[in-house]
């Protein structure tokens, strides 16, 4: 593979690149936003040699917080929102009070014609009000009328939506409805705004794509042919994996089960919406447990735990086809986690989707284990851990003394440099032939496991975490580009 001749973006030249939510953000509110320190962290980014951005999903959060159970595939998180911006693109004056209020003035302002974001409003509406907006709004205001209850218990009329039922709240909740549409174009212009400066400053935005969504969601609830749902909307089946080593009853995450007979039918046509908006917001798409596409466990939705699942088959490589004859090349890194099938591998070979290789999964399972550095491979993204891992101080520590020893003894590393986690598995990391090497912030700083992002199967204590630049060695971005350029991880005008 020569530098530069890759379709794939990703997969161009070597690269670096940084794990960060947005929400992980420093900053004086309960998450970090798209405000000045999310710029800092773009030019700090770009200062220590990184030349890709990876984030979880930008998707509004349920009370649970986790990007991966959203109300929307398509919407973005308002809580990312940054006022101080608000009020500068708005001309209103932040007088203190709560976000909300301030979006309210700062809609009303910008639905007068003179304003200067009136018509980019107006075109944000026309551009993605019949693709997702509308629908969206219709789903937060009727869901706020029912005191947030999922959508199957909403009344009947509503749930099923009634053409007649749908009209009244539009002509109800005219107000409500327009400033759901406008803070989704806030968030938006927002985002963009950020995404052109770290373009700009040589970085591209991987973003990340659960291939299953939530059932309490806008998705559902708008276009339930194409779910596998009773006549009440609740589902027949439900997504997870099957018992493995690290569970004896498998995961049941509850995500209702695609209909991809009735998927085909359309020609895929709400993925291919559901992509090119990704895509709209984001240079590559990380594609959240790829091997569904293949075939997924499929769960009688009323077995309490996965061990009574099957396997139910995906739409392989028409489905891929059926995108990219709509939308050109798919910047793709494939989510290919856990028990991997040939059928699995092929699917992602054939349309030259990068995998990923977790080192903190490499020294168990002997010298066949994919992770292990020996076997990783040009196209491929490295990382030390993901979101899902500890950190990898914390994780080495955790090990018995014997253990240790055996990772440091595949690393080529001596006794003695136990003290220096994560420092060997971050050099292993840039040293590998794959093409991209994803490090979390967490590892950059040398966090321990107190500063974990997720523990799966727990629901409590996650997605919370943030970073402050007193832990950012000042040396830091200096050390880390130094270790980019001696392994090829800088851009070649660098």
């Amino acid at each position: 593979m020569e530098e530069t001749q890759h379709s794939n973006p990703l997969l161009q030249r070597r690269r670096a690149g940084i794990l960060l939510h947005p929400t992980s953000l420093p900053g004086p509110h309960s998450v970090g936003t798209l405000g000045d320190e999310a710029f800092r962290f773009v030019n700090w980014a770009a200062s220590a040699g990184f030349t890709l951005w990876q984030v979880l999903p930008l998707h509004p959060v349920q009370s649970d917080g986790s990007p991966y159970a959203s109300i929307s595939a398509f919407a973005g998180d308002p809580r990312l929102i940054d006022r101080s911006r608000l009020a500068e693109a708005t001309g209103i004056v932040d007088d203190g009070r709560a976000v909300e209020e301030l979006l309210e003035r700062a809609g009303a302002a910008v639905a007068r014609e003179e304003h200067a974001l009136h018509a980019a409003y107006r075109v944000f509406l026309e551009e993605q009000g019949p693709v997702w907006l509308d629908d969206f709004a219709l789903f937060c205001v009727i869901r706020a009328r029912h005191d947030d209850r999922p959508w199957w218990e909403w009344d009947p009329e509503l749930r099923d939506r009634q053409p007649e039922a749908l009209a009244r709240v539009a002509r109800e909740e005219a107000q409500a409805l327009e400033q759901v549409r406008f803070v989704q174009f806030v968030f938006a212009d927002q985002w963009r705004a950020l995404h052109r400066h770290a373009n700009d400053c040589g970085l591209l935005l991987l973003g990340d794509m659960p291939i299953f969504v939530a059932h309490d969601s806008a998705d559902v609830w708008s276009h339930r042919d194409l779910f596998d749902l009773d006549e009440r909307g609740q589902p027949r089946t439900v997504a997870g994996v099957p018992p493995d080593y690290f569970s004896e009853t498998g995961q049941r995450w509850g995500n209702p089960q695609y209909r991809w007979d009735r998927l085909a039918e359309t020609g895929y046509a709400w993925w291919i919406r559901r992509v090119r908006r990704a895509l709209e917001t984001v240079d590559a798409l990380r594609i959240d447990h790829f091997r569904g596409f293949e075939s997924s466990w499929a769960i009688p939705a009323e077995e309490p735990d996965a061990i009574r699942g099957y396997w139910f088959e995906g739409p392989g490589a028409a489905f891929f086809e059926a995108l990219g004859d709509e939308l050109g090349y798919l910047p793709v890194l494939a989510e290919d986690l856990g028990v991997i099938t040939p059928e699995v591998t092929a699917l992602r070979e054939r349309f030259d989707f990068p995998g990923m290789r977790i080192l903190q999964f490499a020294f168990e399972g002997g010298e066949a284990n994919p992770y292990l550095p020996a076997n990783h491979d040009e196209m491929s993204a490295v990382y030390t851990g993901t979101h899902d891992n500890d950190t990898t101080v914390g994780w080495f520590a955790s090990l018995d003394e014997p253990m240790q020893l055996h990772v440091l003894n595949v690393l080529g590393e001596p006794e003695d440099a136990a003290d220096t986690m994560p420092w060997p598995l971050i050099r292993t990391a840039y040293a590998s032939p794959a093409r991209i090497a994803i490090l979390p912030m967490q590892d950059v700083l040398e966090l321990d496991a107190g500063h974990r992002m997720n523990r799966p199967g727990t629901v409590e204590g996650n997605w919370d975490w943030r970073f402050d630049w007193e832990w950012v060695p000042g040396e830091r971005a200096g050390e880390m580009r130094a270790l980019a350029e001696a392994h090829g991880r800088l851009p070649p005008d660098s």
